[in-house]
């Protein structure tokens, strides 16, 4: 079902404006790369590749973990657990080489916490920026680390959500002087947005999520990724949770505006250009909504506010992708390109395996890494076309990452760089 408001037109030329930060030699510092929405314009990348084709190093990764890699300069951090959640590491790999650089055991829980078998004692993705490394592992602890030296800032161990049973997994992200946290824990207990001074870890702001009296929610648990988006010359931090998506002050960590929708435990990252937001619910009536925040106030659900709503094609976890004229989701296995103007689906063709990897694009390309080895690269585009078929030992839970012409990508066991 597809509710549409008049159509927008969306130009290439304010989505080039986005891309100009993710410059081709460029670092790829944060979950889904430079702008967050997982768009390189890196040129070169590999086509094909196995475990004997186009590998530049593979290194074995102790534990085990779903944070994505990050790079700056020459170096790649992830995390890990070697030992099911009692110690939590931080890993830095040399980009060149491939080398396990430092291991730095972080964190200790001498009993951890209940983990989804879907999810990792390791999955929040590192920011970093300059010679700095923020890393949480939820109730464990958050961190700020030195890049060059690996000693740690500062830390805190106080901010404690019980997660259900399903464990933390937002991952932290920077804006100004700001690192902003995403606690939504379960119903009775705590979910809330937070703000801490990047340089000392102090709390600048902390907003308890806002539930409806007239409809209290069973689950309030979600593991999304916020966004910051420009709003009429002010940026606004968009955070998807339970039951409708919110909009911040950043300064203030005061709520703008509201979108309610049925889903909860929603992981997919937002999308964003030429003043559109994309949103996409999951668990209960999944649903995408495309929402325009200029103007926006309190609740915008039965407004014009929201141009359209789908229920076809909703990722429950891969982030979606918003390249030029086409809004790309892939389910577990259907890889879909829609019209963002209006919500029509476009095409839809079966991708093999099953994807919990967010994809990136890249190079007229969307590589996509599914959950047994399998790396497809399709065509970006006005049809649904398969480029390539790749096959590696084990399979992808963390997302890509594209540093200069090579893919960065984490399987179960090994952290892989892709190249020509």
């Amino acid at each position: 079902m597809i509710l549409s408001h008049p159509t927008l037109a969306l130009t290439a030329v304010s989505f080039a404006a986005l891309l100009s930060v993710a410059r081709a030699g460029g670092e790829w510092p944060q979950f889904r790369g430079p702008t967050g929405q997982g768009v390189s314009d890196a040129r070169g990348l590999p086509l094909t590749w196995s475990e004997t084709e186009n590998i530049k190093w593979k290194t074995a990764i102790p534990g085990e973990g779903h944070s994505s890699p990050v790079v700056s300069g020459n170096r790649v951090w992830l995390t890990s657990s070697p030992d099911k959640g009692k110690t939590r590491h931080v890993l830095c790999l040399d980009f060149e080489t491939g080398k396990i650089t430092r291991d730095l055991a972080l964190f200790t829980c001498e009993e951890p916490e209940t983990c989804h078998a879907m999810n990792s004692y390791a999955t929040p993705t590192p920011v970093l920026e300059g010679d700095r490394v923020y890393v949480t592992f939820g109730n464990p602890g958050t961190a700020s680390l030195s890049a060059e030296t690996g000693q740690t800032l500062w830390e805190r161990r106080d901010i404690k959500v019980k997660y259900w049973d399903v464990g933390p997994a937002s991952s932290p992200i920077l804006y100004r002087d700001r690192l902003i946290l995403t606690c939504d824990g379960q119903t009775d207990d705590q979910h809330f947005v937070m703000a801490l001074n990047k340089n000392t870890g102090e709390t600048l702001w902390r907003t308890d999520r806002k539930f409806f009296e007239d409809k209290l929610p069973t689950f309030t648990h979600s593991s999304c990724v916020p966004l910051v988006v420009p709003v009429a010359g002010k940026d606004q931090l968009i955070s998807p949770g339970a039951h409708g998506v919110r909009a911040y002050d950043l300064e203030t960590g005061t709520e703008l505006w509201c979108a309610r929708y049925d889903g909860w435990s929603i992981v997919p990252r937002p999308v964003y250009a030429n003043g559109l937001l994309f949103v996409c619910s999951c668990n209960v009536n999944t649903s995408i909504l495309c929402i325009r925040p200029e103007g926006a106030s309190g609740d915008i659900t039965a407004t014009d506010a929201v141009v359209w709503k789908s229920t076809k094609n909703v990722p429950p976890m891969p982030s979606p992708l918003l390249v030029g004229n086409r809004f790309y989701t892939m389910t577990a296995t259907t890889l879909s390109g829609l019209n963002p103007a209006t919500g029509e689906v476009i095409w839809s063709g079966n991708i093999p395996g099953q994807h919990l990897a967010s994809p990136v694009a890249a190079d007229g390309r969307i590589y996509l890494f599914n959950t047994k080895g399998g790396g497809t690269v399709a065509a970006l585009g006005d049809t649904f076309s398969i480029l390539a078929t790749n096959t590696l030992d084990n399979g992808c839970s963390a997302s890509p990452a594209v540093a200069g012409k090579s893919l960065l990508v984490r399987t179960t066991t090994h952290l892989y760089r892709i190249g020509k």
